[in-house]
């Protein structure tokens, strides 16, 4: 008897829509519903905390520009926050509902590489806001009397710029380091967005010194020894 042959690895991702001629040019996001036992509840779930968010940052920043009493440094600073929020969420969420409802989890080598970028981009934009949000704190409680000098509408402008800026030198940072792996191991990301850590486990290259970078990177729970 001859050798049984191995099965080509895209056969096993038709049920996706992925055939032999776009193996090399799309992801499989297997995402949080494929192991869920009730995956129309989590649905419904991530949708409504999904709607509710936009609706409350939408809100916040409607209300910061309609009253002329949160004109100040504090609720401009706290409304790009919203806004940053508004992006970051809308970046992955409404593709992997879209994602569960059409039973659609293809995502293009392109679209995952734009994904990749914006929410690099606004993750980083949000934690330079907060960490520049620090200074109004420090100006309103140690120098109050020289607030509005040392926190004019100028200096404000320029926080939510260097914030946005920030971001954005994280995302043309990262992404093409990323992205420029051979990716042969498997093209399905077990994860429901483009993440780097998940992403580079599907690399030919060995990524272990990245891949320790990033944990050394995020913050470790006392629990966690």
């Amino acid at each position: 008897m001859t050798p049984a042959q191995p099965v080509p690895r895209f056969v096993s991702l038709q049920r996706y829509g992925v055939g032999q001629d776009s193996l090399y040019t799309v992801f499989i996001l297997l995402g949080l519903f494929s192991s869920s036992h009730f995956p129309w509840l989590l649905f419904s779930l991530i949708l409504l905390v999904f709607v509710i968010s936009i609706a409350s940052n939408t809100t916040m920043i409607l209300l910061i520009r309609a009253d002329p009493r949160l004109h100040t440094p504090m609720y401009f600073l706290l409304s790009q926050l919203s806004l940053m929020d508004i992006l970051y969420i809308s970046t992955i969420v409404p593709k992997m509902l879209l994602d569960q409802a059409t039973s659609q989890r293809a995502i293009s080598f392109a679209g995952c590489t734009a994904q990749h970028f914006l929410y690099l981009t606004l993750a980083g934009a949000e934690f330079f806001l907060l960490g520049l949000m620090s200074h109004d704190y420090y100006v309103a409680i140690c120098h109050p009397l020289r607030y509005p000098v040392l926190m004019s509408r100028r200096v404000c402008l320029l926080i939510v710029v260097a914030a946005w800026l920030g971001g954005s030198a994280d995302g043309f940072l990262l992404t093409p380091v990323t992205m420029q792996f051979p990716f042969c191991a498997s093209w399905a990301i077990n994860h429901f967005f483009c993440e780097v850590p998940t992403l580079l486990k599907l690399s030919c290259r060995d990524t272990s010194v990245k891949l320790g970078q990033i944990t050394d990177s995020c913050p470790k729970r006392k629990d966690d020894g």
